[in-house]
């Protein structure tokens, strides 16, 4: 655990385990923690690196604008100053988002993409969809994060039973910077690399939780317009699926994992 410095701001980061080194990007308004069940488990065969992005958990929160290319230059730098030259990156929501970025600014540094819940776009097309991420936006300058946390976490662990995980996930949504949490809330909106796919030259796995905000379908349409992925469902899983289902994230990213390795070796 400690703070990496990057041109003029310091991430939070987690390095543990030995071996081909997988990347850990969290959702927006989270943190690392978002893996917390799951990135022990990969680091018994992986070097497994867990930030928290600009704005995010225990990094700095520096002023301006924030945007999905900025979060993945960050990343990038960080791949540097770690000497990582091939990383496979894992990425909920958010966390996809700045994975898909990464693999079309940095395709030599992306070696495989695991999608959680995420897509390459974010550019609101319907009425209602633009509704909803306008309510959002003046719901965080309004209330701020503590407001947020309230509607976001029964959403996120409606049953009775997740009820640790429904006041975890509220508590780490509170303790967001407002004006942070804010200005990378406005940095998603309208970012696309859509007509960027054919440069994603990485074999790319995406999970869908069976109770997503997106439907199966709409990730289906950007997986059928990759060259290497594939689409797998998470069953009994709302969006925050590394916390509400981490075992069948694990099962399912290493076993993508020992695939792609074993042909690596095989070749």
């Amino acid at each position: 655990m400690t703070m990496i410095p990057i041109d003029g701001l310091s991430l939070y980061v987690e390095d543990s385990g030995a071996g081909s080194p997988v990347l850990f990007l969290h959702g927006l308004g989270s943190s690392g923690q978002d893996f917390r069940l799951v990135a022990p488990r990969l680091a018994a065969g992986h070097r497994v690196i867990t930030p928290d992005l600009r704005g995010h958990g225990r990094s700095e929160k520096p002023d301006g604008p924030y945007s999905v290319p900025l979060f993945a230059r960050d990343i990038a730098m960080l791949c540097e100053r770690l000497g990582l030259t091939s990383v496979h990156v894992v990425g909920l929501s958010l966390g996809g988002m700045v994975g898909f970025q990464l693999a079309v600014d940095r395709p030599q540094l992306v070696r495989s993409l695991i999608i959680i819940n995420s897509g390459p776009d974010m550019v609101p097309r319907t009425l209602r969809w633009k509704l909803a991420l306008a309510t959002r936006v003046m719901l965080l300058k309004l209330f701020g994060p503590r407001a947020m946390s309230r509607i976001l976490a029964p959403k996120l662990f409606p049953k009775p039973e997740q009820e640790p995980l429904r006041r975890e996930i509220a508590a780490r949504i509170a303790a967001n910077d407002p004006s942070a949490y804010l200005r990378a809330t406005r940095g998603l909106i309208g970012w696309t690399v859509l007509d960027r796919l054919d440069d994603v030259r990485c074999p790319v796995l995406a999970l869908s939780s069976d109770r997503d905000y997106t439907p199966h379908a709409a990730k289906q349409a950007y997986v059928d317009l990759l060259g290497h992925a594939r689409l797998q469902e998470l069953h009994d899983s709302g969006h925050a699926a590394p916390l509400d289902q981490p075992v069948q994230i694990i099962d399912a990213a290493t076993a993508f994992l020992s695939e792609l390795e074993a042909s690596g070796r095989a070749s």
